[in-house]
């Protein structure tokens, strides 16, 4: 087992927002009920061993990757632990997004016009969406998608946005695999025009000998990250890593 100890990689980072006060001041500022809550039910220290952690793996599919030019068309979100996934307690949405749908997107998720003509508007679901995730840690694989997507679409439609920490698990797959192959191993890959291992999410659960499971669904690759990250725990961590060992700010 590889143990990430405290004070390794990017902790002083991590370490920079104290997120309990932080969602303290955020309360207060709140002027959105449904957001006020959410930072009510404050969120984990992160000296909170990973152990004790309340955590929900979530899941958007988008119409691109572009937050500016691009919209949430569904979400997913599943409650967790480092050694249990509550999948009876998962919850999804559809949302017809105020970007109109590529063809594109739709190949890749398979989401049609037709399937969300009758889809309330995201503004419609904050209020259940934010009740599932309050009080949890997020974890996501890539954090350029959930949190900044969430982000444009609340300040779009309650005209205040959001913050909380994440956890990624491609970039603590990333992390692992620099160390893995080292400085040297690198310079080779670059200098010969090959390329680094893959970190997107199912040749990362390959790694772990997880299972396939077919991707561009927001309820199957939610529980195939909080997969990952339980496989990735098990093996790069022990049992007094803390959440600033693994989150993001």
């Amino acid at each position: 087992m590889l143990y990430l100890a405290p004070g390794q990689e990017k902790r002083q980072q991590r370490d920079q927002i104290d997120w309990p006060e932080r969602f303290k001041t955020l309360a207060n500022q709140a002027k959105t009920p449904a957001l006020k809550r959410y930072y009510e039910a404050g969120i984990p220290a992160p000296d909170t061993p990973i152990a004790e952690a309340p955590m929900v793996a979530v899941d958007f599919e988008t119409t691109g990757m572009d937050v500016s030019q691009h919209g949430i068309v569904s979400i997913s979100v599943i409650p967790m632990t480092r050694d249990r996934i509550h999948q009876g307690a998962a919850k999804t949405w559809l949302v017809k997004p105020r970007r109109v749908l590529t063809e594109q997107s739709v190949t890749i998720h398979g989401i049609t016009h037709s399937a969300i003509e009758q889809a309330p508007d995201l503004e419609e679901v904050i209020e259940p969406l934010l009740e599932a995730v309050a009080g949890k840690v997020w974890v996501v694989h890539y954090h350029g998608i959930e949190r900044p997507f969430l982000q444009d679409a609340l300040l779009e439609r309650l005209g205040e946005s959001i913050e909380f920490p994440l956890i990624d698990t491609m970039e603590i797959e990333a992390r692992f695999r620099r160390q893995q192959r080292g400085i040297i191993d690198r310079l080779i890959d670059k200098f010969k025009g090959r390329q680094p291992p893959s970190i997107r999410l199912a040749d990362s659960r390959e790694r772990y000998h997880l299972p396939f499971y077919a991707p561009h669904d927001a309820m199957t690759d939610a529980l195939a990250c909080g997969e990952l990250l339980q496989a990735q725990l098990a093996y790069h961590f022990s049992d007094n890593s803390l959440l600033s060992d693994v989150w993001l700010p």
